[in-house]
């Protein structure tokens, strides 16, 4: 699996299903990846992006804190597959001088990587979704930017499952 490093592009607003959606954007590529993500991670992801702490510490403070009293650090985040309409991801951290591996989901996991400041990857693959055959009016939806904001008026969520890597 050829990992791909990224970074947030921004965060929109899916006006058809009213769900947030936080851009990734490969240099390298010239193409971004929306996931949509829930209003809480999309929160959390826009006070890190903006540099506003809470008054109190958050889930992402939380685990960042845990994975420091515990001897670790997060190395990396990796967006890895896309299976029925979800996108995986995992955090790969370091615990004495092994590398751990924990599954979950990429709006955590990308509000985690601003948090302890490292490093975002995405599966290369996930750039390159191409369409089931008969589904011609349909777009995946990875693309440049120009068509990203036409994609986010049309494309429902729902639709993600139409699609295959």
């Amino acid at each position: 699996m050829s990992m791909i490093q990224v970074q947030i592009d921004g965060l929109a607003m899916d006006l058809v299903s009213n769900s947030p959606v936080v851009i990734l954007a490969s240099k390298e590529l010239e193409k971004v990846l929306p996931i949509w993500i829930g209003h809480n991670e999309a929160w959390a992801i826009a006070m890190e992006i903006s540099g506003l702490g809470s008054k109190r510490p958050l889930t992402h403070d939380l685990f960042n804190s845990t994975i420091d009293a515990l001897g670790g650090k997060l190395e990396r985040v990796e967006v890895t597959e896309l299976k029925e309409q979800t996108f995986y991801a995992r955090l790969q951290i370091a615990v004495n001088g092994k590398q751990v591996h924990v599954d979950s989901r990429p709006s955590d996991s990308i509000a985690l990587a601003l948090k302890a400041k490292c490093p975002i990857f995405v599966n290369e693959d996930l750039f390159q979704v191409t369409q089931e055959e008969g589904a011609e009016e349909q777009r995946p939806p990875v693309g440049d930017r120009e068509s990203l904001k036409d994609r986010l008026k049309r494309i429902d969520p729902e639709d993600f499952g139409k699609y295959s890597l």
